[in-house]
């Protein structure tokens, strides 16, 4: 899929003297039925994350504290997303490598995604998702 298919998605908030509210329904909000969610904390400064892609994976990334950049490679375009609110979410179609990097202090990644974990489905090896993603958009 083309970079272009990439974006931030504003999820519903229910904004409340008490303190906000906001959900997220699959299907609904986001173009993907939610099969897996996890989270990456504790990133040390400096540290990066991800640099991998996936073949059939849709992801949601939210930066549920703090804040973090994402950036998004499809093979012949990169395009840096910085996450800082808690009510948008990046959507990451397949066959897109991404690299997270740049975290605050205290920042929580919260990742949806539209399979159970499968190895087979990862691309580890830049190199090689550049040559997949290339002899797709041939």
């Amino acid at each position: 899929m083309p970079l272009r298919d990439s974006k931030i998605i504003e999820l519903p908030r229910i904004n409340d003297h008490r303190g906000n509210l906001t959900f997220i329904e699959s299907g609904r909000h986001i173009p993907f039925e939610i099969k897996r969610t996890y989270y990456l904390y504790d990133v040390p400064g400096g540290a990066s994350r991800a640099a991998h892609g996936h073949k059939a994976l849709h992801q949601l990334m939210i930066a549920m504290s703090g804040s973090f950049d994402v950036t998004l490679d499809d093979g012949f375009e990169k395009r840096l997303f910085h996450l800082n609110r808690s009510y948008y979410g990046l959507y990451i179609p397949p066959m897109t490598w991404r690299d997270l990097d740049n975290f605050s202090s205290g920042a929580v990644c919260m990742v949806l995604a539209s399979d159970f974990y499968d190895e087979n489905d990862y691309f580890r090896d830049y190199h090689r998702f550049l040559k997949t993603a290339r002899e797709l958009h041939k």
